[in-house]
C-alpha cells in the first residue's frame, strides 16, 4: 500500500455559518477533485477514529482540553476567540480530525503505508498549548509529531508548513523541543500578525504579499532545504494549508498548482533518502474550493509518484 487516505464524515459535521471560509463544502471540493482526477481509484480510504484526551494532553495543557469538552454547548455557537466558534458537533469533528493524524502515524510507522493523507477539519496549526486560535481547536499535525515520538520513540520529525498564515500553534507547542524541525513559510505582515520567535529548529519564512510561486521556491530553497536534508528526519509531516493559491482571496501570495507539486516533490527526495519515504499530510487551509481541490490532487500525486 502506498498512500491512504484518512477522514470521517463527522469532520463535516463542525459548520459555524454559511458565510464562513472554513466550510464543510471543502472536503466535499477534495472528494469531486480526487473522483474527476482519477486519483480517487489509486487510494486505500480509512475512516478515522477519535482522538483520545491522553493524546492531546501530549501537546496541550490538561486544563484547556478539559475546558473545551466542558464548553461544548448543546445548543446554539459559542466563540473560543474572535475567529474561532464552536457547535454542538464541533468537538466531535475536531477529535476525529486529530484521531486522523493518529491512525496516519500507526500506518505509515507500521509500515502498512507510506504516506498518508488526512482530508479532515477543522484545521490545527493556529492551535496553541493553552487556546485556540484561527479556525483551530486542537492542533492536528502536533498530536500527529508527539505520538510518533512517544509511541516510536522517533527523534527527529520534520513539519513542513506551507499554509499562507504562520503557524503559530505548533511552533508554540514545539519551540522547546529540539526533536522537532519546524518550518513555516507565510504572508507577513498577516494574520496572526506575528513574524515567529525562530531558533535552531523553528525555521520561519515571513514573505511579502504579491510573492510568486518563483520567489516562493527561491526563498524555501535557501532557507529550508540543506536544512532539513542535514537534520535527517525519521518523519515528514505537512501542515498542508493551499491558502497560498492565487486564486484564494484570504491572502494575497500567488502560488499555483505547480508549486505544490514542488514542494511535496522536493520534500519526497529527503524522505526517500533518510525515511523510507514516511510523509503524512494533513489539511489546513484552502478556501477557494476549486483551487483547493486541484492543489490538494496534486499534492497527493506528488507524494504517491
Amino acid at each position: 500500500m502506498s498512500l491512504v487516505f484518512i477522514s470521517h464524515p463527522n469532520c463535516a459535521l463542525h459548520d459555524v455559518g454559511n458565510e464562513h471560509p472554513e466550510s464543510p463544502e471543502r472536503l466535499d471540493a477534495i472528494n469531486d477533485r480526487l473522483i474527476t482526477s482519477g486519483l480517487d481509484f489509486s487510494l486505500q480510504k480509512l475512516t478515522a477514529e477519535p482522538a483520545q484526551k491522553e493524546h492531546l494532553y501530549r501537546v496541550h495543557s490538561k486544563d484547556y482540553v478539559d475546558e473545551i469538552f466542558d464548553k461544548t454547548p448543546e445548543h446554539g455557537m459559542i466563540h473560543l476567540d474572535d475567529d474561532t466558534q464552536m457547535m454542538p458537533r464541533s468537538l466531535d469533528a475536531a477529535l476525529y480530525a486529530a484521531g486522523a493524524n493518529i491512525m496516519a502515524v500507526d500506518k505509515v510507522m507500521s509500515g502498512e503505508a507510506k504516506q498518508a493523507f488526512c482530508a479532515v477539519r477543522p484545521p490545527g496549526h493556529h492551535a496553541e498549548r493553552d487556546k485556540a486560535m484561527g479556525f483551530c481547536i486542537f492542533n492536528n499535525v502536533a498530536v500527529a509529531a508527539a505520538h510518533a515520538m512517544a509511541q516510536y520513540g522517533l527523534k527527529r520529525v520534520a513539519i513542513i508548513d506551507f499554509d499562507v498564515h504562520h503557524g503559530n500553534g505548533t511552533e508554540n507547542i514545539f519551540f522547546n523541543d529540539e526533536r522537532v524541525l519546524f518550518c513555516s513559510s507565510y504572508q507577513y505582515p498577516f494574520y496572526p500578525f506575528e513574524v515567529g520567535a525562530g531558533n535552531a529548529h523553528i525555521l520561519n519564512l515571513p514573505l511579502p504579499a504579491g510573492t510568486d510561486g518563483d520567489g516562493w521556491q527561491q526563498a524555501v530553497t535557501d532557507s529550508w532545504l540543506e536544512k532539513i536534508d542535514n537534520f535527517a528526519p525519521e518523519l515528514i509531516l505537512f501542515s498542508a494549508g493551499f491558502d497560498a493559491h492565487y486564486e484564494d482571496d484570504m491572502a494575497h501570495f500567488k502560488l499555483v498548482e505547480t508549486d505544490y507539486h514542488w514542494i511535496t516533490t522536493e520534500m519526497k527526495r529527503i524522505a526517500d533518502k533518510h525515511c523510507y519515504g514516511r510523509m503524512i499530510s494533513t489539511l489546513e487551509g484552502g478556501y477557494s474550493l476549486s483551487a483547493l481541490g486541484r492543489s490538494v490532487a496534486v499534492h497527493i500525486k506528488a507524494m504517491m509518484d
